[in-house]
C-alpha cells in the first residue's frame, strides 16, 4: 500500500540461497528443481483495495471476495466491522477465505497492546502480523528499527507467529551505499517478514528481484501490485516482467501467500477481480 495520511489514520483507527544448499545436498540441483512441479502458492486480497465499499457492506464484500475465489485475506483496519472476532472468523471460514496477514502500527506489537495483538490474531487464525510504515531520520535510526523487529520476532515466536514489514517507494532512499530496506533487513534477523511490494518497491526506484533473492527465505507474504499503464491497470496489464519475479517467489522467496493489491480503480470489485484471472493465468 502507499503511506497515505488517509491509510495511517484507519491503521491507527484499528489500534539459504538455493545454490549453497544444492552444492551441500540440502536440496537438488539447480536443473533438478527448474524440472519440479511448481508448489501452489494461494492467493488472497488486501482488503485496501475495496477500502470504500466495505465501509458500507463489510459482510456482503468479504462474502464477495470468497465468490471470486480468493483464498484469503489481509486486513489493513477493520472499517465497518464492530462486533467480536469469534464472529469475524466465522463470516471468513463462511465465506472460504483465511486471514493471512494484517497491516498493523508498531505501537500495536509493542509493550501491553501485543498481547492484545496477538490474542486477537489468535482468534481470526492469523500469524502475519505486517507494520506497514516506518520511518528514520538515518541509517543508524533504520539499524535500530530493524534491532527491534528482531526482539519482536522472538516475543512472537512462542505464539507461532511472525513481524514483518512492508514496502513502500521511501523505503528505498539510500544512506550511503545501501538503501533503508536493505540496512533494516541487515539487522532485523531472518525471523522477519520481508513483504516486498511490487508497484511501491519500483516506485521508489528500488529492484523487488534483487531483494528477494538477497534475503532468501524471508517473503512469506508479497504484495502482487502493478507497475505502470495507467490507474485502471490490472496486473499483467503493466510495465512489470512478472515472470522471473514469480519464479524467484517460488525458488528462494520462502512465499506462502501472494496478495494482490489495487488501489486506484474506479471500479475496484471489477479491478480485483481481473487481477486474480490474470494472475491466476500467469501462475498456471
Amino acid at each position: 500500500m502507499n503511506a497515505t495520511l488517509s491509510r495511517r489514520d484507519i491503521l491507527r483507527r484499528s489500534a539459504f540461497a538455493a545454490t549453497g544448499l544444492a552444492l551441500a545436498g540440502v536440496l537438488p540441483s539447480l536443473a533438478s528443481a527448474a524440472d519440479a512441479p511448481k508448489k501452489k502458492i494461494p492467493i488472497a486480497l488486501e482488503l485496501y483495495s475495496l477500502r470504500n465499499e466495505l465501509k458500507t457492506d463489510f459482510n456482503g464484500v468479504i462474502q464477495q471476495v470468497g465468490k471470486m475465489g480468493y483464498e484469503g485475506i489481509e486486513f489493513a483496519g477493520y472499517y465497518a466491522w464492530d462486533k467480536k472476532p469469534k464472529e469475524l472468523r466465522k463470516l471468513l471460514d463462511d465465506s472460504g477465505l483465511k486471514c493471512c496477514g494484517t497491516h498493523t502500527p508498531l505501537i500495536t506489537l509493542q509493550g501491553d497492546a501485543l498481547k492484545s495483538t496477538v490474542d486477537l490474531h489468535k482468534e481470526l487464525g492469523n500469524s502475519f502480523l505486517i507494520c506497514p510504515s516506518l520511518s528514520a531520520k538515518d541509517a543508524e535510526g533504520w539499524a535500530n528499527l530493524g534491532k527491534r523487529f528482531t526482539e519482536i520476532a522472538a516475543k512472537l515466536k512462542e505464539h507461532g507467529m511472525f513481524v514483518g514489514y512492508h514496502a513502500h517507494g521511501g523505503d528505498f532512499k539510500k544512506f550511503g551505499d545501501k538503501t533503508s530496506w536493505e540496512i533494516f533487513y541487515d539487522n532485523a534477523g531472518k525471523d522477519v517478514i520481508h513483504q516486498i511490494d511490487t508497484g511501491n518497491t519500483l516506485g521508489g526506484g528500488g529492484d523487488p528481484l534483487a531483494m528477494i533473492k538477497k534475503y532468501p527465505g524471508q517473503t512469506k507474504s508479497t504484495h502482487i501490485k502493478e507497475f505502470g499503464g495507467g490507474p485502471e491497470a490490472a496486473i499483467g496489464e503493466g510495465k512489470i516482467d512478472w515472470k522471473p519475479l514469480l519464479e524467484a517467489y517460488q525458488t528462494v522467496g520462502g512465499t506462502e501467500w501472494y496478495i494482490i493489491e489495487h488501489e486506484t480503480s474506479k471500479t475496484p470489485i471489477t479491478t480485483v477481480k481481473k487481477c486474480l484471472d490474470n494472475l491466476r493465468k500467469m501462475t498456471a
